[in-house]
């Protein structure tokens, strides 16, 4: 069984590792880390607000002491609220990530769990993400189901 825990400011070197790792997953990925310098503070200080709208559980690597084996990241963003979903209270699932020497002993599905436990624990109605297709089995056993959606994306 995998000891879950709430990410602390210590760890987001280790967290950021771990992004990194996801994002390298990623069909036409920048392996390039140099935004982890700029990226660090902020995530510090995003980890340190246990009373915010951020959270990431992770589980401390077995083998190796300081590291992390798995990563699950959340925010809890407000929409105007709407059926079904009245409090407007919307999760949004991202950056999840194994240690490729890690994976397979249930590290990330015990991280969704207690992601999920602080979605419920904030009001949220409805939570989203994007699967890889190699994960989409793990959120398919959670109760997420595919949905058709527009999603259109601007960057500025």
């Amino acid at each position: 069984m995998s000891f879950v825990r709430r990410a602390v400011p210590e760890d987001a070197p280790e967290v950021l590792r771990l992004r990194q790792v996801m994002l390298d997953s990623l069909p036409g990925a920048d392996p390039s880390t140099e935004w982890h310098t700029q990226s660090l503070p902020v995530l510090r200080e995003r980890l340190a607000d246990a009373h915010g709208d951020f959270a990431a559980f992770v589980v401390d690597h077995p083998e190796r002491p300081g590291a992390l084996a798995a990563l699950v990241v959340g925010t809890v963003d407000y929409r105007i609220g709407r059926a079904g979903n009245p409090h407007g209270t919307d999760g949004y699932v991202f950056s999840v990530a194994t240690d490729p020497d890690a994976r397979r002993r249930g590290h990330a599905r015990a991280c969704m769990e207690a992601l999920l436990h602080w979605f419920r624990e904030h009001g949220v109605g409805r939570v989203r993400l994007t699967a890889s297709k190699e994960a989409e089995p793990l959120y398919a056993s959670l109760g997420f189901a595919p949905k058709p959606d527009p999603l259109l994306e601007l960057r500025l």
